[in-house]
């Protein structure tokens, strides 16, 4: 479903542009750049690759240029203006987010959102708007990525990372359907909810025909669904956007199997959001970084309001709370889902059942993927730091990264490959914060990931910029300026 824009004001999007331009002038951003080139082989070398020209990329790329880290590219397998999930498998009506929340704007406010609405459509119109529409929130960023002259090269893929005994990354890419290799000093991963794995889908449903059952992120033919039945299980926000777009699409009916005795009503995370959270989250002892996301993942994050009211307003929307699937059968053309309230047949299976880090889904991490730490690999949690009572594998399962979002070595290992890249997606939450898929702190993570960096780069070259040193040798003063009177 496509909600409606209002009137477009002649202009405006020009002059906003101009303001940015002013802005950036003023505030003399972005900084020259200062990385000393490198050429190994005949080869340019990158200094920073991005993976992922979604948001979380895109804020990357635009942090690297502000720091005056100039010689980066970003990579998307998607087609231009595809980029994460906003047009693809994301199928709510509006973000849940507040409208004002600054998001990727890198801490220009002509960069906001709001900036770019208000120029768009006028102060009025944004005052009537409610929540953010998805498909306008991809629009806004594919200008941020316009005005900003981000260097996103589209339909290319990472296949392959190599470490290279001078220091470098070698990584293999498909672009275009042609495999060529960059040679790269720092990788950035910024790929999204799935960076580290995939959909999460249990076996009970994984071992069904694909004829029967997607995951919710997968590209599904919801009008192959007009009249038949559809089962969602799950009552997360995906549960409620995939079960809404079935039923519009013209489902009979749609089942959804809900696990708990009740849908959650409150956003733990939510209630405690702050810039102390945002800052001071990176900084807790291991303890209380597992017991604040541990206690915030049993709790669980319901469902949007309004994408529960999309799908109960219709008649043919059935809520089964206490519902866990116990089996699933193909029985002839359909599915045998049995239940403790019952059994139900339906057409089609939708499992809106999350995602999880599983590095074996993720065929271009192969070379690095034995030696990353995990959390699990060195810490246990006590019983009071681990409200649920029980090992959360989405906790246990995160990598366990340092200051700058990089992977770390499991205790033995020497892949000095791993402090060259840099985890700046989802999975990063327990050893970061919510900083790195997130609109409401993208720009604080991505300052945070281009700052350490930064440092590692000037770092690395401290030689080359010590020689430049003692080799500046611009005048200031040219000696005609006093006169030497003796004693």
């Amino acid at each position: 479903m496509t909600l409606s824009s209002p009137s477009e004001l002649p202009g405006g999007l020009e002059k906003l542009e101009e303001r940015l331009k002013q802005d950036l002038s003023w505030l003399e951003l972005p900084a020259k750049s200062w990385v000393p080139e490198r050429c190994v082989d005949n080869r340019t070398v990158r200094d920073v690759v991005i993976i992922g020209g979604g948001m979380a990329g895109l804020t990357a790329s635009g942090m690297l240029t502000r720091y005056g880290v100039r010689n980066h590219v970003v990579y998307d397998r998607a087609p231009a203006g595809r980029e994460g999930p906003w047009v693809t498998y994301a199928r709510m009506e509006t973000l849940r987010s507040p409208k004002t929340l600054t998001g990727p704007c890198l801490g220009l406010p002509a960069l906001t959102f709001r900036a770019w609405y208000e120029s768009r459509f006028g102060v009025d119109a944004w005052a009537e708007l409610g929540f953010i529409p998805r498909e306008m929130w991809m629009e806004y960023l594919r200008w941020f990525r316009k005005v900003l002259d981000l260097p996103v090269e589209n339909e290319t893929e990472l296949l392959d990372i190599r470490y290279r005994d001078d220091g470098l990354l070698d990584l293999l890419l498909r672009q275009q359907g042609r495999e060529e290799s960059v040679l790269a000093r720092h990788l950035v991963l910024a790929t999204g909810r799935d960076g580290l794995g995939g959909g999460y889908m249990p076996e009970i449903f994984k071992a069904l025909p694909p004829a029967f059952r997607a995951h919710s992120e997968d590209a599904i033919d919801f009008e192959a669904l007009r009249g038949r039945r559809v089962t969602v299980i799950g009552a997360g926000a995906s549960a409620m956007d995939n079960a809404a777009a079935a039923l519009e699409a013209g489902a009979a009916r749609v089942d959804m199997l809900i696990r708990r005795k009740d849908i959650p009503r409150i956003n733990k995370f939510t209630g405690i959001g702050s810039q102390g959270v945002v800052h001071g989250f990176q900084a807790l002892p291991d303890a209380w970084k597992w017991r604040f996301l541990d206690y915030t993942l049993a709790a669980q994050t319901p469902p949007p309001r309004p994408s529960t009211l999309r799908v109960s307003k219709h008649p043919n929307a059935f809520f089964h709370l206490g519902c866990p699937v116990e089996a699933v059968a193909v029985e002839g053309d359909h599915l045998r889902v049995t239940t403790p309230r019952g059994v139900f047949e339906t057409d089609f299976l939708i499992a809106a059942t999350g995602f999880a880090v599983d590095i074996g889904q993720r065929p271009e991490l192969k070379s690095i993927a034995p030696s990353i730490r995990f959390w699990k690999d060195r810490f246990t949690p006590a019983p009071e730091d681990n409200p649920s009572g029980c090992l959360n594998p989405e906790l246990e399962f995160s990598p366990d990264l340092g200051p700058a979002f990089e992977f770390q070595p499991k205790d033995g290992v020497v892949c000095p490959a791993l402090e060259k890249i840099h985890c700046f997606c989802f999975p990063a939450t327990l050893s970061h914060g919510k900083v790195s898929g997130d609109i409401p702190a993208i720009s604080d993570g991505a300052d945070r990931l281009a700052k350490g960096i930064v440092s590692s780069l000037f770092v690395e070259d401290r030689a080359i910029h010590y020689s430049n040193l003692e080799q500046f040798n611009t005048p200031e003063l040219q000696g005609d300026e006093w006169q030497d009177v003796g004693c």
